[in-house]
């Protein structure tokens, strides 16, 4: 619970002040064992803090408000709403440096210093594995370095970020790192620097805990999504699914299968690609989470704009069966969830060597599509047949409560309006403090 929230949301709502305070003191002691002397200064406190930073004015104080919820948009949910927002992110980044930049939704950002590539990426915890910490670091750092892998770099080092509300216990901390140092032991990549916070202080009452991993990579050859090319080919590895399908297990009480998802058999692709002869001649690499195959296509497409063709009748063998069963039996869209495949882009005459290097790995591949000339769509073959291949709003719905929350909403193309006005008004702000701190 986020006490400061509640105490500006029923202001707003012109309950009294009194009456407030009581209501917020009841719910503390809910979720805390304090007396209520302690619950009533408590919120007592929080009134005053809230009241003292209400109403400041100016560019340090105040946004443009969008009128859109992150729920709303299905920021985060790897959907056309959380792809739309990331382009709006790289709008008010603007245009950088960077050889590989946001503003091109690639796996990682590169930038060239001293002669070499550097790749840099982070990845998110899973939201719902706030409760098995291990399981979110393990998957968190497997997600960073999957990241920094595909981009054509050997990774150097991780860095970790946790934050913990203020009533969780402290030994999240260890298993989330425990978790972290996991993968990176197994692939001699280590753990270097982090934070350790709490989730809003004071303020945020409860046990949850989200956090994220980096990673730092160098590299020579660098596979950015930009190099893909009419006449490429698809390549693509089976898949045990990572974060996602090991919280579509435990919320659908199939807990057995997250047994699946601890391997590192995607990291062992990759880093037998990157030794191998035949990696020069790869053009580009990701790995199949942002929403599934729609998802991270339809980004491919795109950025590099080529039609990107995906051909149905091999992908469900591509997926490791006791997943693929868990998916049917849930009713999930195989092709809208993360797989935590690896999807290689090459030219054809390359593909054999590549599946061998793959295979060598312990890992199967097979080739899934192609690309041609045409403009930055996705298109998907089944059955013979080609149609649309597009993302939906949100990925597919992998867990109970996920189900309920998709459904339709808000215009889409109405909340755009309020997204593009904030976007614009921050950008507009960074270059207005800019020019204060620079004159």
């Amino acid at each position: 619970m986020d006490a400061e929230g509640f105490v500006r949301r029923s202001i707003n709502k012109k309950i009294p002040e009194e009456e407030i305070e009581k209501i917020l003191s009841n719910r503390i002691r809910e979720i805390k064992n304090i007396d209520e002397d302690y619950a009533r200064d408590f919120s007592h406190a929080v009134m005053e803090e809230v009241k003292v930073t209400s109403n400041l004015k100016g560019d340090l104080f105040e946004f443009e408000p969008a009128g859109v919820t992150m729920g709303e948009f299905g920021v985060g949910s790897r959907g056309s709403g959380d792809f739309y927002a990331h382009r709006k992110i790289a709008h008010v980044i603007g245009k950088t440096n960077a050889d590989v930049g946001v503003d091109q939704m690639d796996d990682g950002g590169v930038v060239k210093s001293g002669g070499k590539y550097i790749i840099a990426t982070v990845d998110g915890m899973h939201s719902r594995l706030s409760d098995f910490p291990f399981l979110a670091g393990f998957h968190a750092a497997r997600a960073t370095l999957r990241d920094v892998y595909v981009m054509g770099a050997k990774p150097a080092g991780l860095i970790s970020d946790v934050h913990i509300a203020d009533d969780g216990d402290v030994a999240k901390l260890f298993d989330y790192t425990a978790g972290i140092t996991t993968v990176s032991d197994a692939l001699n990549v280590p753990l270097i620097a982090g934070s350790t916070l709490r989730i809003g202080g004071d303020m945020v009452l409860g046990e949850r805990m989200t956090g994220c991993v980096g990673v730092v990579g160098v590299a020579e050859h660098v596979t950015a999504r930009k190099m893909t090319t009419p006449g490429d080919v698809l390549l693509m590895t089976e898949g045990s699914g990572g974060g996602t399908i090991c919280t579509a297990a435990l919320y659908s009480g199939n807990s057995d299968v997250v047994e699946e998802t601890i391997n590192l058999h995607f990291l062992k692709a990759c880093d037998a690609l990157i030794k191998s002869d035949v990696f020069e001649h790869i053009h580009a690499m990701t790995d199949i989470t942002n929403g599934g195959l729609r998802g991270d296509v339809f980004e491919i497409a795109e950025t590099a704009k080529s039609t990107v063709v995906v051909e149905d009748a091999p992908l469900r063998g591509l997926i490791a069966p006791r997943v693929l069963a868990l998916l049917d039996k849930l009713g999930i869209d195989y092709l809208g969830v993360s797989l935590d495949a690896l999807l290689v882009i090459a030219p054809p005459e390359f593909a054999d060597e590549i599946i061998r290097v793959v295979g060598s790995a312990g890992v199967r591949m097979e080739r899934i599509g192609f690309v041609r000339e045409g403009e930055g769509v996705s298109r998907l073959v089944k059955n013979g047949v080609e149609g649309e291949f597009m993302p939906k709003f949100r990925e597919a719905p992998y867990t109970p409560l996920k189900k309920v929350v998709d459904r339709p909403g808000r215009d889409f193309d109405e909340m755009k309006k309020g997204i593009d006005r904030a976007a614009d008004a921050a950008l507009n702000k960074k270059k207005r403090v800019l020019k204060r701190i620079m004159d």
